[in-house]
């Protein structure tokens, strides 16, 4: 597993932006009626290779915000951004919900869309290939997409786990 060791430690020093991914209308019936109440998924990342989600539920939608902000910046991971895209390709699931996430040359952009794409420019991903196959539960593709880059490694981890030079990586 690659992604053990990708948790950020300190969030004092980090310049984080917020996206609201989805908004979900909950009711409850009761005796007395219904009762409504709202749960936000919020991903949140300084464009620069962290990212976290989190989820908030509120009787109103700003509180459901603030709180799934609170609870994103709580779980923040370092993913590897290699030149505006990503190390390599790469799959994950989740529940229902598949992706694939292939690099691309710089100019192509971030082919992706809804959730993923938030999730993708949150971590600072300018060129990246999307695909997403089965459910397209918000909540599903976030943990997704956020499960297949968590298992991103950088040249320097691959050089380090085979205990060569980072340049015999590329040739090799």
């Amino acid at each position: 597993m690659a992604g053990i060791n990708n948790r950020v430690k300190s969030t004092n020093d980090l310049e984080l932006k917020d996206r609201l991914v989805a908004i979900n209308r909950v009711t409850k019936v009761t005796k007395g009626g219904r009762t409504f109440s709202f749960a936000a998924i919020v991903v949140v990342g300084n464009e620069d290779g962290i990212i976290g989600w989190g989820l908030g539920k509120a009787s109103e939608v700003t509180t459901a915000i603030s709180k799934g902000t609170e609870a994103a910046k709580k779980n923040l991971l370092r993913i590897p951004v290699y030149k505006g895209t990503i190390p390599h390709e790469q799959s994950a699931k989740f529940g229902g919900a598949e992706v694939l996430l292939k690099p691309a040359s710089h100019g192509t952009g971030v082919k992706a869309g809804g959730a993923m794409r938030a999730v993708l420019e949150s971590v600072g991903i300018t060129d990246v290939l999307a695909k997403s196959k089965g459910s397209s539960n918000p909540h599903n593709l976030v943990k997704a997409t956020i499960a297949a880059l968590n298992e991103m490694r950088s040249p320097l981890m691959v050089a380090r786990n085979r205990n060569i030079s980072v340049e015999k990586v590329f040739k090799g």
